[in-house]
């Protein structure tokens, strides 16, 4: 059930008397619209105070605004304590991502259709015509777009319909906590214990023994594997050193030729990093500075690694320096020698952080 009533504006009569006994908000607000040259045609209130259809839109609302609290406060119960750390198999994590996408999906979708609902079917419908102009603001226009704003507040029903009120409150709380979340969240739980973003499979073990340089099945390296001008993908030589536990350990053993050799060593040398490579050999991390992906295309002939996804390139002969495409930080460098027995090992870890991640923002 619903009425309308209909307000014209006023036409040729005296300014109204803004504090004269008896004259409602509404009629300020009239007011106001006549001196701003503004005819309201048509105003229109969708459901009757009081009435069984403004108590179920009422409900209906704030149903939605409960549900975006309960989502967002689900996000924000996963963001701090579900476990996300990787673990081989079907553990709890490969579900982090996917429940933070669906509770803040649910928050935000509920949150719409509640200010959707609200405006759409309990706010009073208005059809007005404004001629524009320009002209200094008095003080009683002042007053009166106050009083207008006033009668706005009171026209969304929230002192009428306090369960609006609340449950907008018990929304919105949650939802502005999941936006602090992220920027908070490391004071909650440190994301950097055991030092995991700046640590590969190539770390020295407890015991001090350096990790070796493996093939994809496990074997060892020798220099004379690798002929010159030839590279390889190689793996810490650890339990799981091939697996998805150590992604970020990919590296690519490049066996230089002479002049090439000569020319890196000398670009090493320049960033304090003359003890890296042994011999003619160097090698780089695969993982593109950019968005992570493998950079595993290389050009011999102009000692170019290229990462397939986004074109990147970095010159291998000067500290695998970016030379095109987006990524704007060099391969960080593996610093490698021969042990005893004949095989590549990695002399300490990688000095700088491998791929990209909260180090490349400004």
């Amino acid at each position: 059930m619903s009425t309308h009533t209909e307000h014209q504006a006023p036409q040729g009569q005296e300014p109204l008397d803004l504090n004269a006994p008896g004259v409602t908000r509404f009629d300020i607000v009239r007011e106001g619209a006549r001196r701003d040259d503004i005819e309201i045609v048509h105003y229109e209130q969708q459901v009757l105070p009081g009435t069984k259809a403004e108590r179920r839109l009422t409900r209906v609302v704030a149903g939605f605004f409960l549900i975006t609290g309960l989502a967002a406060t689900a996000f924000l119960a996963i963001y701090i304590w579900w476990p996300w750390q990787y673990e081989p198999g079907r553990g709890g994590d490969k579900f982090y991502t996917p429940l933070l996408g669906a509770t803040l999906g649910v928050a935000l979708l509920a949150v719409g259709f509640g200010i959707l609902t609200w405006g759409k079917k309990l706010l009073p419908k208005e059809v007005s015509i404004q001629d524009r102009h320009e002209g200094a603001v008095d003080e009683e226009s002042r007053s009166i777009t106050g009083q207008t704003m006033l009668y706005m507040a009171d026209e969304l029903g929230v002192k009428r319909r306090p369960l609006l009120g609340i449950s907008l409150l018990a929304g919105l709380a949650p939802v502005a906590a999941v936006a602090a979340a992220p920027l908070v969240g490391g004071l909650i739980s440190q994301p950097h214990k055991n030092n995991q973003m700046f640590t590969t499979g190539f770390a020295t073990s407890e015991g001090g023994q350096r990790i070796r340089l493996v093939r994809e099945d496990g074997r060892p390296i020798r220099p004379a594997d690798i002929s010159a001008g030839g590279q390889l993908t190689v793996f810490p030589g650890i339990e799981e050193g091939v697996s998805n536990k150590h992604a970020d350990s990919p590296t690519l053993l490049i066996h230089l030729r002479d002049s090439d050799a000569q020319q890196s060593r000398q670009a090493n040398e320049r960033v304090g990093h003359g003890d890296y490579m042994w011999g003619n050999y160097a090698a780089f991390s695969k993982i593109c500075t950019h968005a992570g992906c493998p950079a595993s295309l290389y050009e011999q002939q102009t000692n170019r690694l290229l990462c397939p996804c986004h074109q990147s390139q970095f010159l291998i002969t000067d500290n695998a320096r970016p030379v095109f495409g987006p990524a704007s930080r060099r391969l960080p460098q593996l610093p490698i020698e021969v042990d005893s027995e004949g095989f590549f090992v990695a002399k300490s870890d990688y000095t700088e952080t491998v791929g990209p991640d909260f180090w490349e923002r400004p």
